[in-house]
Formats: C-alpha cells, sequence, structure tokens
C-alpha cells in the first residue's frame, strides 16, 4: 500500500467504525524521559493541543527535577516506570535487556523496589505504576513478582506474549526506524501498520498502542503524529486512552 492510499484507507476504516458504533481505541506511549528538552516540551505540546493523553515512561535512576516540574504541570501526561536505569545486563551476543534473567532474580527485584520507590517519592500521586522493561524486553522470573512490588501494569511491544501477575498493555507500531535511519518511519508505512492493528482489534476495540521516542524525533516522527491526530480529532469512535483508563477497561473486562 502506497502513500496517500494507507490514509484514505485508515480513514475509511474509522468511517466504518463510526457508522457501525465501534470503537477504536489508540493509547500513546512515549519511552526514556529524564529531563525536560525541548523535543519533550513538544510531544506535550502537541499532545495537549489535540486532548491525548500521553503515557511518559520514565528511567528512575535518572529522572532530573526538571521532568518532575515539567510533568505536574502537564496533567494529560502520567509518568510511568522504565525499568531503573536502563542499563544493559545481557551478555555481548544477546540482545539489550536490564531486566532479563541474566542475574539472580532478587538483583533484578531489588532494583524494580527502588525503581517504584524513587518514582513514588519523585510523582507522588500522579505515577501510575506500569513498568515498562528497557528495550521492551523481560525475563520470565520477576514476571510473578510485580504484583506484590506494588505495580499495576506491564507494558512491553508486539503481541501479548508475557504471562505476568499484572495486566499486559503493549503498544503495536513503533515509530521509529531503529534498525536504519534511527529517525521516524515514512508515515504512510506507520498509518498502514495501524490500519493493520485496528482492523484486528476486534468489535470492542481492544486498545492499539503506538510507540514514540521523543529524543531521536525528526520531521518524518513529528508529520505522522500531527497528521494522525488531526485526523482522529474528527471521528467520536476513535478514542484515545490513558493509562488509568487501560486498566480500568480491563477491570470490567
Amino acid at each position: 500500500m502506497a502513500g496517500e492510499d494507507a490514509w484514505r484507507q485508515l480513514r475509511q476504516e474509522l468511517e466504518r467504525r463510526e457508522v457501525a458504533g465501534r470503537v477504536a481505541r489508540l493509547w500513546l506511549r512515549d519511552d526514556d524521559a529524564t529531563h525536560t528538552t525541548p523535543a519533550l516540551d513538544q510531544l506535550i505540546a502537541v499532545t495537549g493541543t489535540f486532548s491525548i493523553p500521553l503515557t511518559v515512561a520514565a528511567i528512575p535512576a535518572q529522572v532530573e527535577n526538571t521532568l518532575v516540574k515539567r510533568l505536574a504541570n502537564a496533567r494529560h501526561a502520567t509518568p510511568v516506570i522504565h525499568g531503573w536505569n536502563h542499563q544493559n545486563h545481557a551478555l555481548a551476543n544477546q540482545k539489550k535487556m536490564e531486566l532479563g534473567d541474566h542475574r539472580p532474580v532478587d538483583e533484578i527485584l531489588h532494583d524494580l523496589s527502588s525503581a517504584i520507590g524513587r518514582m513514588s517519592e519523585l510523582f507522588g500521586d500522579s505515577l501510575l505504576p506500569m513498568l515498562v522493561p528497557p528495550w521492551n524486553r523481560i525475563g520470565s522470573l520477576s514476571l510473578p513478582h510485580l504484583g506484590r512490588l506494588g505495580f499495576r501494569a506491564l507494558s512491553c511491544f508486539g503481541p501479548q506474549g508475557q504471562q505476568a501477575s499484572v495486566p499486559v498493555f503493549n503498544t503495536h507500531v513503533d515509530l521509529i526506524d531503529w534498525r536504519g535511519t534511527r529517525g521516524g518511519r515514512d508515515p504512510s508505512l506507520l498509518a498502514e501498520e495501524l490500519l493493520t492493528h485496528l482492523q484486528g482489534s476486534g468489535a470492542d476495540g481492544k486498545p492499539v498502542g503506538l510507540l514514540t521516542h521523543h529524543l531521536v524525533h525528526d520531521a518524518s516522527a513529528w508529520e505522522f503524529l500531527a497528521r494522525l491526530f488531526t485526523l482522529t480529532r474528527h471521528f467520536s469512535c476513535c478514542l484515545w486512552v490513558s493509562v488509568a483508563d487501560l486498566i480500568a477497561l480491563n477491570d470490567e473486562a
């Protein structure tokens, strides 16, 4: 599917849902926040303009007061927990993981306990204790313990394969071309990918998650977000949901 055709078909999918009274739920998660930057300010501004709830995955060991103050003034932005220090513990020939089964589970749980403790001190009641593992990877040993540590949800990327002691809400469309330009992917390809996930979301509108990384956004990434936000604002069937909404929807199911 090329160029404008992807956007046309995405619009048509939303039109069909509008007529049929079927909901399209979307949510937005941004990773690797540590301090305020012009890019983060831009993301907060554009999501605020379009009333898009923003989930900000912050690295607990690296959070600076500028981030705490910035999010305190952005009521639509919810801080969540991005591992502990975004440090790789995997072997050189393995995919990067901070929370993998490469070290004793007690060490991992200690890091996670420290993470939730520090984030709670920094952000107070505005924190929603969702765990976002760095590199979207987590080993199996720590999964049964997340609930007792105080986490209320887990979020990685891709199909939901994890079985954890808390609900899992993965993201599905990554804006960044990590293996190529390390900038934004082609907006039309992202529109096509989003369309595919919406078509597979079912009649009840299973939430489809978008993943951003403000620190590496280029013009292409910003273009996609602005165009998508502009499109979806015209459809009452399209609901952008927060992390709290995700948890509430799961509790109702």
